[in-house]
């Protein structure tokens, strides 16, 4: 049986997106984001309130889009409750950035996959609208024909319900394809 659930909706796996930006010194700053995912091959999307990243992709129209790992979860969630405005995150957390060969923003070399995006739109709802020029990915999550394995990558994804951080991972079926046994 059914049953009504009352409260917002929890929509779950959200990506746990790490948006890299530079302050307008050059120093790189890297926040914590969950409500967001893809819209295209080409673009993504994230809800923001006003931030220090926003004030920094509104000066450059740039940024870069890590996606948190096991690995990275402490200082990850970390980069969600502290402000750059207040602290030193990259440096608390021993976090190292290199810059992005394409877009003015910091790539981190604790992620293995980053996304590069220059700045479609950021509306007054607080909807930022980014285009992908570029991607960067550690070789050791690529599989032997180039494809990225998120599950070797250990991404994670936030679970709204518990305020949890879950592994990606266990493949449960074949897109466009098992349903063909029902065509």
């Amino acid at each position: 049986m059914k049953k009504e659930v009352k409260g917002a909706m929890k929509f779950a796996p959200l990506p746990v997106l790490m948006i890299g930006t530079y302050d307008e010194n050059g120093v790189p700053n890297l926040m914590n984001a969950a409500w967001g995912g893809q819209c295209d091959t080409n673009e993504i999307f994230i809800s923001l309130s006003s931030h220090k990243t926003t004030d920094n992709f509104a000066r450059t129209g740039e940024f870069t889009v890590s996606f948190a790992t096991r690995d990275t979860v402490v200082a990850s969630d970390y980069f969600g409750i502290e402000t750059g405005r207040k602290a030193d995150k990259i440096a608390k957390a021993g976090f190292h950035a290199v810059k992005s060969e394409k877009v003015n923003a910091p790539i981190f070399e604790e992620y293995p996959i980053t996304m590069e995006c220059k700045v479609i739109n950021f509306d007054e709802n607080g909807i930022l609208w980014g285009k992908i020029v570029g991607t960067v990915v550690d070789e050791e999550v690529l599989t032997e024909d180039g494809k990225i394995d998120f599950a070797k990558a250990g991404i994670i994804s936030f679970d709204p319900s518990f305020n949890a951080y879950r592994v990606i991972g266990e493949v449960v079926g074949n897109a466009f394809k098992d349903g063909m046994s029902l065509k």
